[in-house]
Protein backbone atom coordinates (compact mmCIF):
# COMPACT_ATOMS: atom_id res chain seq x y z
CA UNK A 1 0.00 0.00 0.00
CA UNK A 2 1.31 3.49 -0.80
CA UNK A 3 1.96 5.98 1.74
CA UNK A 4 -0.19 8.14 0.05
CA UNK A 5 -3.68 8.51 -0.89
CA UNK A 6 -4.73 10.91 -3.70
CA UNK A 7 -8.46 11.20 -5.51
CA UNK A 8 -8.91 11.85 -9.40
CA UNK A 9 -9.89 15.40 -8.64
CA UNK A 10 -7.11 16.24 -6.20
CA UNK A 11 -5.20 14.79 -8.99
CA UNK A 12 -5.90 16.83 -11.64
CA UNK A 13 -4.38 19.80 -9.58
CA UNK A 14 -1.52 18.11 -8.48
CA UNK A 15 -0.86 16.95 -12.17
CA UNK A 16 -0.31 20.98 -13.11
CA UNK A 17 2.16 21.53 -10.41
CA UNK A 18 3.95 18.90 -11.73
CA UNK A 19 3.86 19.83 -15.05
CA UNK A 20 4.86 23.44 -14.22
CA UNK A 21 8.11 21.93 -12.13
CA UNK A 22 8.72 19.17 -15.25
CA UNK A 23 7.89 20.55 -18.36
CA UNK A 24 9.09 17.82 -20.01
CA UNK A 25 6.28 15.57 -19.10
CA UNK A 26 3.25 15.07 -20.82
CA UNK A 27 -0.56 13.89 -19.92
CA UNK A 28 -0.64 10.44 -21.20
CA UNK A 29 2.66 10.41 -18.75
CA UNK A 30 1.31 12.02 -16.11
CA UNK A 31 -2.11 9.14 -16.24
CA UNK A 32 -3.56 8.41 -12.61
CA UNK A 33 -6.63 6.59 -11.79
CA UNK A 34 -7.53 6.31 -8.44
CA UNK A 35 -5.80 3.65 -6.22
CA UNK A 36 -2.96 3.53 -8.27
CA UNK A 37 -0.54 5.50 -6.11
CA UNK A 38 2.20 3.09 -6.06
CA UNK A 39 2.29 2.98 -9.84
CA UNK A 40 2.57 6.80 -10.02
CA UNK A 41 4.95 6.98 -7.49
CA UNK A 42 7.24 4.25 -9.46
CA UNK A 43 6.53 6.33 -12.60
CA UNK A 44 7.43 9.55 -11.26
CA UNK A 45 10.78 8.40 -10.12
CA UNK A 46 11.87 7.16 -13.35
CA UNK A 47 10.37 10.35 -15.09
CA UNK A 48 12.10 12.74 -12.91
CA UNK A 49 15.17 10.94 -11.68
CA UNK A 50 14.68 11.23 -7.91
CA UNK A 51 14.20 8.52 -5.98
CA UNK A 52 11.01 7.74 -3.76
CA UNK A 53 11.78 9.46 -0.61
CA UNK A 54 11.54 13.10 -3.16
CA UNK A 55 8.62 11.99 -4.99
CA UNK A 56 7.00 11.38 -2.20
CA UNK A 57 7.97 14.55 -0.35
CA UNK A 58 6.60 16.49 -3.70
CA UNK A 59 3.38 14.72 -3.56
CA UNK A 60 2.64 15.19 -0.23
CA UNK A 61 3.79 19.13 -0.51
CA UNK A 62 1.22 19.32 -3.56
CA UNK A 63 -1.54 17.56 -1.73
CA UNK A 64 -1.04 20.11 1.78
CA UNK A 65 -0.96 23.10 -0.48
CA UNK A 66 -3.77 22.27 -2.99
CA UNK A 67 -5.33 25.53 -3.27
CA UNK A 68 -1.93 27.27 -3.81
CA UNK A 69 -0.15 26.83 -7.61
CA UNK A 70 3.67 26.29 -5.95
CA UNK A 71 5.06 23.55 -5.74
Amino acid sequence: MAEISITNKEWERVKIKIQRKYNHLTNEQLQYAEGQEESLITRLMDLVNRDRAYVLFTLKKALVNIDNNRL
